[in-house]
């Protein structure tokens, strides 16, 4: 098998990482044994599995004992192997990431058009928020605009909000002692207190708001994309320099949120 080489950036550029060899070459292994029971509608035995792949039997045997511990791989009889179910909860988060981004798109755009404002869809991961889709132009008038892939943290954004809104008020305490509400501007929520007032509201009122307090001169609301389970699959939501929001663009902003929701199969409450 090729070695495989990583680059690292030193102060020089970039140069080759080579001490990573070993756990390159097993992860490249893992994955050939994915792929080649992927083909397969059956399980597999061992031996067949090591002779499609070309390893030695002991190597075979160690990789799948790694990957049943992760339950990417399940041994259903002695000797047999199938893929697991983890590959699809990883496949079906993929999957509803893509379709939201899709289905949201000419939303947004339609958004957009009617308020002249930058519209974001953003996706809860860990303790932050990742921006995967947005829709704007220059005369958003944004100095700044967040880059699709970007990230911010979960009390200090409106869509962040929506997704503190939605778990066990456990969870929102256990989030505020894990990541200590470090704010980045004079408006930013820092004390528990204050952020489950504003989560409180978020639940009363069915939108969020960022009042300045990721950027200093941005304002933001937010409102929730739900899927046909009825999950806070993602968040919509308007951004605008402060002295510009406008809290007519909010019945639109629902609206909108709403008809990205229908277009997943969920049905709100009559």
């Amino acid at each position: 098998m090729p070695r495989t080489t990583l680059l690292s950036a030193t102060a020089n550029g970039l140069a080759p990482v080579t001490d990573l060899h070993i756990t390159i070459q097993v992860l490249e292994r893992a994955m050939l044994l994915l792929d080649v029971l992927a083909t397969r509608p059956d399980p597999m035995a061992l031996k067949d599995l090591a002779a499609a792949t070309g390893l030695h039997t002991s190597t075979t045997h160690r990789i799948l004992n790694d990957l049943v511990v992760g339950r990417y791989v399940e041994r259903v009889d002695s000797g047999m192997y199938q893929l697991g179910m983890r590959l699809l909860e990883l496949g079906s988060l993929v999957k509803g990431r893509l379709n939201v981004r899709e289905v949201a798109i000419e939303h947004m755009r339609e958004l957009h058009k009617l308020t002249g404002q930058t519209v974001n869809l953003s996706l809860q991961q860990g303790d932050e928020i990742v921006y995967i889709e947005r829709s704007w132009s220059e005369r958003s008038g944004m100095q700044v605009v967040r880059a699709i892939g970007g990230r911010a943290p979960l009390h200090l954004t409106s869509t962040g909000k929506l997704f503190l809104s939605v778990v066990d008020p456990r969870l929102v305490r256990a989030y505020a002692t894990r990541t200590g509400l470090a704010g980045t501007t004079r408006n930013s929520i820092t004390q528990l207190d204050q952020l489950e007032r504003d989560l409180a509201l978020v639940r009363r009122h069915g939108y969020s708001r960022d009042n300045e307090e990721l950027e200093l001169g941005v304002r933001c609301i937010a409102a929730g994309v739900y899927d046909d389970s009825g999950k806070l699959q993602a968040g919509l939501s308007l951004s605008a320099p402060a002295e510009r929001m406008r809290d007519e663009w909010i019945p639109i902003l629902l609206r909108t949120a709403a008809a990205i929701s229908e277009s997943l199969g969920y049905e709100a409450e009559q």
